[in-house]
């Protein structure tokens, strides 16, 4: 195992609390002013739904800052355009970056949750999620809501949004992995969920991520592989996507995970596990009796 320093000033705990109780209120002021409107037509009805989950859930994971991004696309949708029949592509990327945060982090989260109980190394654990973030996404928040724009269809769906989500998926490992392996290496003891840094960290790597996945998604929008809530326009006028643009996007995802990979490698460590900092501690304690 690497030697890392776990030297985090106490001050970031009062920071985290205080990051917390704030994205406590805007969660509070999302879910209002999402489940407040009336209902929308019934054949949108499960899409909107799940966008309305979806922000809810983004606002959880990153706070303040999903906050903020809410409150600006609200603005703007409020006030479209002269002439304006369908939201703004860049509407529609954020929508789909959220729709896919939302769904491949609740997966993610899940699978930390249940492995921090077995203490598996980070590698194994970080296959878990991955998987767990993959089949969350692909299976709740993808094909379920867009059965309707495959004749209603849902095993269509599944196939039909398989590689959307998985380009998608690999941007935000790429995004997240690197943050808590890194940050965890160097204080082990935010990989207890009863850590406060614990969720600091997942909060930290989930804002993150929606940033590496963000430009994805828009290309995936504008090819019309995903589109936003009232988008389907937009994806119906767009032409089949040839397969060299598909494989490029697939490569470019490998590429962006393979990066965050190194970097995790390079500043972090695979091999530790929860148990570790409790075996170092027991370790030191008695290397000080020894030498009493």
């Amino acid at each position: 195992m690497k030697n890392m320093s776990s030297s985090v000033h106490p001050l970031i705990d009062v920071v985290l609390w205080v990051w917390f109780g704030l994205t406590a209120l805007a969660v509070a002021y999302v879910a209002y002013d999402q489940f407040k409107a009336g209902s929308e037509p019934k054949e949108h009805s499960l899409a909107t739904k799940t966008m309305r989950w979806g922000w809810v859930l983004v606002t959880l994971y990153t706070g303040p800052a999903g906050f903020i991004v809410y409150w600006f696309l609200r603005r703007a949708s409020a006030r479209p355009a002269r002439g304006q029949a369908e939201p703004s592509l860049c509407g529609q990327a954020v929508e789909s970056t959220i729709h896919c945060v939302a769904g491949d982090a609740t997966g993610i989260l899940v699978a930390a949750l249940a492995t921090s109980l077995l203490r598996p190394t980070m590698a194994v654990e970080l296959i878990a999620e991955y998987i767990a973030g993959f089949v969350v996404g692909l299976f709740l928040f993808q094909a379920l809501c867009m059965r309707c724009s495959f004749g209603g269809s849902y095993w269509r769906a599944v196939w039909g949004t398989f590689l959307p989500e998985a380009i998608s998926m690999n941007t935000v490992m790429a995004g997240m992995v690197p943050v808590m392996i890194i940050l965890m290496s160097h204080d082990m003891s935010a990989m207890a969920p009863t850590s406060v840094r614990f969720w600091g960290i997942m909060s930290l790597a989930f804002l993150i991520s929606a940033v590496t996945t963000f430009p994805v998604n828009w290309w995936l929008v504008v090819r019309g592989l995903k589109h936003g809530r009232g988008g389907e326009a937009r994806a119906r006028r767009c032409h089949a996507v040839s397969g060299f643009s598909k494989l490029t996007a697939v490569f470019v995802a490998l590429a962006m995970f393979a990066g965050g990979i190194f970097l995790a490698s390079r500043y972090g460590d695979f091999s530790m596990r929860a148990g570790d900092r409790m075996e170092i501690k027991a370790g030191l304690g008695q290397s000080r009796e020894a030498a009493k």
